[in-house]
């Protein structure tokens, strides 16, 4: 059974860090291309980042680009997102999501993905 676990949102200041955590279980993760997406109130899904299941290959929308790294650990099976200088814009829930059906390369689209978390809340507020 695929599984995917987010954890490590919280509430940070203006500029603080978080590390977000995205746990598979069921299957290998570094076969799979996985992406992070963010949801705020009143907005449309938005892909934050991602990473190929081949060669680890990233994206990163402009908006978080510079602040954000994505990373995957084959070892604990766990991909992450190490999240820098917040700002009160990046508040949303954060999902992870992955799919095996990407080739070489990893999607901003959360349509192209099969399985996702059930999300993590991230508040950057003073």
């Amino acid at each position: 059974q695929v599984q995917l676990v987010e954890s490590g949102g919280g509430l940070v200041q203006p500029g603080g860090s978080l590390r977000l955590s995205c746990a598979a279980s069921g299957f290998t993760l570094d076969y799979y291309a996985t992406g992070w997406f963010r949801q705020a109130p009143g907005k449309e899904r938005e892909g934050v980042s991602c990473i190929s299941k081949s060669d680890g290959s990233t994206y990163y929308a402009d908006s978080v680009k510079g602040r954000f790294t994505i990373s995957r650990d084959n070892v604990k099976n766990t991909v992450y997102l190490q999240m820098n200088s917040l700002k009160p814009e990046d508040t949303a829930v954060y999902y992870c999501a992955t799919t095996p059906k990407l080739g070489s390369s990893c999607s901003q689209s959360g349509y192209e993905y099969d399985y996702w978390g059930q999300g993590t809340q991230v508040t950057v507020s003073s």
